[in-house]
C-alpha cells in the first residue's frame, strides 16, 4: 500500500472584527504503520478536526506521530489532542517525557516518509516529504498560501534562508501543502498531478 496525504483542515488567514483569525492546513499522512497528523495548531472549532479524522477512518487514538513544522502555536496548539502519538520536528522526537534527537535532514519516519530542514519562516522549521503515487508531495510552511505568498514573509526569522528553503521544495515537490491554504501545483512543475482537497 503506497503513502497517502489528506489535507484534513485547510487553513486561512483572516481579518475579522474581533482581530485576525488564524487556522493552519492540517493533514493527515499514512503509509503502513505510520498515521500522522501535520501541524495541528489553534482552531475555532477543534472538532474540525477530529470530525475530518474520523471521515478518513481515523480516531485520536489511532494516530501514532504528530509532525510540526515549526513551533509557532498556531501550528502546535492542539497537539495534546494526540497523548498517545510521538511528536517529530526538525531535529527531535517526543516520546512520552522522553526528548530525544533524530537523525535531523533526511530522517525518514517511514519507507516513504521522510524530514528535511527547511529554515526561513522560523530558524526550526522543517518539512515533510511524501512519497506516494502520484508525485512527491512536500508538507511545508515555506509558503503561507496557494499562490505561493506572501513573496517576502512579514514574519521570516531570515529570508534570505527561506528562499533556499523554497528553492530546494521547487527541486522535489509535485504537490506542496502551505501553512495556511490549499495544497497546489507549483507552477515551475507543470507535469505534476492536479492536487485537490484529498491528495494521495
Amino acid at each position: 500500500m503506497s503513502a497517502t496525504v489528506d489535507v484534513l483542515v485547510t487553513g486561512h488567514v483572516e481579518e475579522t472584527d474581533a482581530g485576525s483569525s488564524v487556522h493552519p492546513t492540517i493533514s493527515l499522512v499514512r503509509d503502513a504503520d505510520l498515521v500522522l497528523v501535520v501541524d495541528p495548531g489553534i482552531l475555532s472549532d477543534p472538532s474540525l478536526l477530529t470530525d475530518a479524522l474520523r471521515e478518513h477512518g481515523v480516531g485520536a487514538e489511532d494516530v501514532t506521530h504528530v509532525f510540526v513544522t515549526h513551533h509557532h502555536v498556531d501550528h502546535t496548539r492542539n497537539v495534546g489532542m494526540f497523548a498517545r502519538a510521538v511528536v517529530v520536528d526538525v531535529d527531535s522526537v517526543y516520546d512520552g517525557s522522553l526528548w530525544l534527537e533524530h537523525g535531523g535532514d533526511g530522517h525518514q519516519l517511514s519507507d516513504r516518509v521522510r524530514v528535511i530542514e527547511t529554515p526561513g519562516h522560523a530558524a526550526e522549521c522543517a518539512a515533510l516529504v511524501v512519497d506516494t503515487d502520484d508525485g512527491t508531495v512536500v508538507l511545508t510552511h515555506a509558503w503561507w498560501f496557494a499562490d505561493m505568498t506572501p513573496v517576502e514573509d512579514p514574519l521570516a526569522w531570515d529570508q534570505s534562508a527561506l528562499e533556499k528553503s523554497r528553492a530546494r521544495i521547487l527541486e522535489i515537490a509535485d504537490v506542496v501543502v502551505p501553512g495556511h491554504g490549499p495544497a497546489f501545483r507549483p507552477a515551475a512543475r507543470p507535469e505534476s498531478p492536479q492536487p485537490n482537497e484529498g491528495t494521495s
